[in-house]
């Protein structure tokens, strides 16, 4: 017998009696205010009386048994028992003396319901799928990112770009466009991903889930590893290493978060240790019928602690400068998707799951708290008040929301014929209406280019050459309209075909100067949107936005002005829906006194005509002191114009 740490330990057994939680943190953990439970869960390195090892931790609260199975021992249950805590805490562990870093493993667990094989929910590295086991990993990653964290808080100000390019890593790029299993590992992505994001002006670089799936076609949206990315591209210190990269190049990273549903599969979170551990029991609460998928149970504590600590372990660990929240509208609704008598009201006879929404409020208050340079960012495509609002009774506390009715007005929109576009001018302007209510993302996303809803220059009418006006019409909207911009690969050269994620993108059609140009126009549109301030700097408040001319209803043309500090900076924005050229156009603006053409979507080098350049811009003052102006411009079809 010995004793190390105040911890009593056995040396006589395979599993050394070993803990290293204290009274506190179990009662945190229980509580749902344990933030950094992967320190504790899960298989760490450590060394017990000069013996290395991996200390495991598990809550398994139904279990009779529960042991670690794995190479070291033949994968045989009831070997290497773990010890339950005597505080009916639930939480199982113990010391493994001379288990080491790459050895494959799982929890072996008995229950009145059963015997269960699973993996560990905070395990920090999976078996390459099919495989379903764990890993134990120890991470040695040294960053080499010191100036971008330190210059976080202005890189990542909602003041500041944010033109975020979203990504699947498994078929952006790959070594053999149609091997569906062969990628390029995360350091290879990296040598690619980079110099293309950089030279194409994005912020920032959404991923799509890199968290642990069994299933490629959920496309990382159905996980089972919460605190591991997936093994497909590479060991976690590589996945780091693709974060350090795009640090070190001013690239900022979100990561695509999934807090709201979890796959079925026999080694995941269902059914854990034979019951309803981590999902509601109740049906109605705990199955979600489009996804045929799991929902959290957010009213226990260690559900809480578990999600609160995923997202902490992803800002912390790995560096993320902000999380997308997936499905935030399936998570606070208890009638999302369900038909009339298939939904249980909650106490107040409502349909909002109220401690779901806690959880999310606590989750984005905490994070602003201990990480306020970190940007977090709600996919939510309903009109629910409150998501951008301070955390509170009527807020969320996210710092961003992605503008779900901006993008189907959009659409809707542009998917009609030019000279029927007049009529219902109001689907366009309306997003004005209610754009200060939060703050919003404006994104054109992958779901929008999948199962059935065509690519994005096929959403546009006309022949060839008035797609691609249309379609560059429709980003420069995008990017001169106020909000973040969030843009799918591919989308800015306009791929032909569906996103399809078993293959990697069309990079062939950049050989075609329709989509080698339209890529041109998106990279001049980042550079446009950094470059002059009166784009992002007041781009969620009301003071950076005006309109200046909504009454060409029939000619299909709008004005608009950005707003700048100081009216030198304003940026004057003529955007004409419609399938004819407007010479001489005379409009009657204030602050300034000289006007250059800094866009014009119609020109040549974006594969337009040329016609109605604007070299000389023609200025007429009409009120000095009160420093009105009339200015003259020629507006092509279908095109954008702007000025500075």
């Amino acid at each position: 017998m010995a004793y190390e740490d105040d911890h009593f330990i056995d040396t006589t057994g395979l599993v050394w009696n070993y803990s290293r939680f204290s009274a506190a943190e179990v009662e945190a953990f229980r509580k749902g205010t344990m933030y950094r439970a992967y320190d504790l869960f899960g298989a760490h390195p450590c060394t017990v009386l000069d013996t290395a090892g991996y200390y495991f931790a598990v809550w398994a609260p139904n279990a009779t048994s529960v042991s670690v199975i794995g190479e070291f021992n033949g994968w045989k249950g009831g070997v290497h028992h773990l010890l339950v805590r005597l505080d009916e805490s639930g939480i199982w562990e113990g010391f493994i003396p001379r288990v080491h870093q790459g050895l494959m493993y799982k929890y072996y667990i008995e229950s009145p319901a059963g015997v269960f094989e699973k993996a560990d929910p905070f395990a920090r590295y999976a078996e390459l799928r099919p495989g379903k086991a764990s890993v134990l990993y120890d991470s040695r990653f040294d960053w080499q990112d010191t100036e971008w964290m330190q210059q976080r808080g202005e890189r990542c100000a909602l003041n500041t770009p944010w033109s975020v390019y979203e990504v699947h890593l498994g078929s952006w790029m790959r070594p053999e466009k149609d091997n569906p299993n062969l990628y390029n590992t995360y350091l290879e992505t990296a040598e690619r991903l980079i110099p293309y994001c950089k030279g194409m002006g994005f912020t920032h670089v959404e991923f799509m889930p890199v968290m642990e799936h069994p299933y490629d076609g959920s496309w990382g949206y159905q996980c089972t590893g919460y605190f591991a990315p997936t093994s497909r591209f590479g060991v976690p210190d590589d996945f780091k290493g693709l974060v350090n990269a795009l640090h070190q190049h001013g690239i900022g990273v979100i990561l695509d978060w999934v807090p709201s549903h979890f796959p079925g599969d026999a080694h995941g979170l269902h059914l854990f240790d034979g019951y309803h551990t981590y999902e509601y029991a109740d049906g109605r609460m705990g199955y979600h019928p489009d996804w045929q998928s799991y929902i959290f149970n957010y009213t226990r504590g260690e559900v809480q602690s578990f999600l609160m600590s995923s997202a902490y372990f992803w800002i912390q660990e790995f560096h993320a400068d902000g999380l997308r929240v997936d499905a935030v509208n399936s998570i606070i609704r208890l009638d999302f998707s369900r038909a009339e008598g298939t939904w249980e009201p909650n106490i107040h006879g409502g349909n909002e799951n109220l401690e779901a929404s806690a959880l999310l409020k606590k989750i984005n208050k905490c994070i602003h708290h201990d990480f306020p340079d970190v940007q977090m960012i709600a996919e939510e495509a309903s009109d629910w008040p409150g998501i951008t609002h301070p955390a509170g009774k009527k807020g969320f506390g996210f710092g961003m929301k992605w503008m779900m009715g901006w993008m189907h007005d959009t659409f809707r929109y542009f998917k009609t014929p030019p000279n029927e576009r007049p009529a219902i001018q109001d689907t366009l302007t309306f997003s004005m209406m209610y754009y200060y209510d939060e703050k919003f993302m404006l994104a054109l996303s992958h779901d929008e280019v999948v199962h059935g809803k065509s690519p994005m220059i096929y959403k546009m009418p006309g022949n060839e050459y008035e797609q691609f006006a249309n379609l560059r019409l429709l980003y420069a909207y995008m990017f001169l309209h106020p909000g973040a911009k969030l843009l799918f690969m591919g989308n800015e050269w306009g791929q032909t075909n569906e996103w399809n994620h078993q293959t990697e993108l069309q990079w062939e059609l950049l050989q075609y100067d329709a989509h080698n140009l339209l890529q041109e126009f998106v990279r001049d549109l980042n550079m446009l949107y950094r470059e002059y301030p009166a784009l992002h700097e007041f781009q969620f408040q009301k003071k950076g936005f005006e309109w200046v001319s909504l009454e060409e209803r029939g000619e299909g043309i709008l004005v608009f002005k950005r707003l700048g500090i100081r009216r030198e900076q304003d940026i004057l924005v003529c955007m004409n829906v419609c399938n004819r050229h407007y010479y001489g156009k005379t409009y009657t603006v204030k602050g300034k006194s000289q006007w250059r053409e800094i866009l014009n979507s119609n020109r040549q080098k974006y594969w337009g005509s040329g016609d109605c350049a604007n070299e000389n811009i023609e200025v007429q003052t009409l009120d000095k002191k009160k420093r009105l102006y009339e200015i003259k411009l020629d507006i092509p079809a279908l095109s954008m114009v702007v000025l500075h």
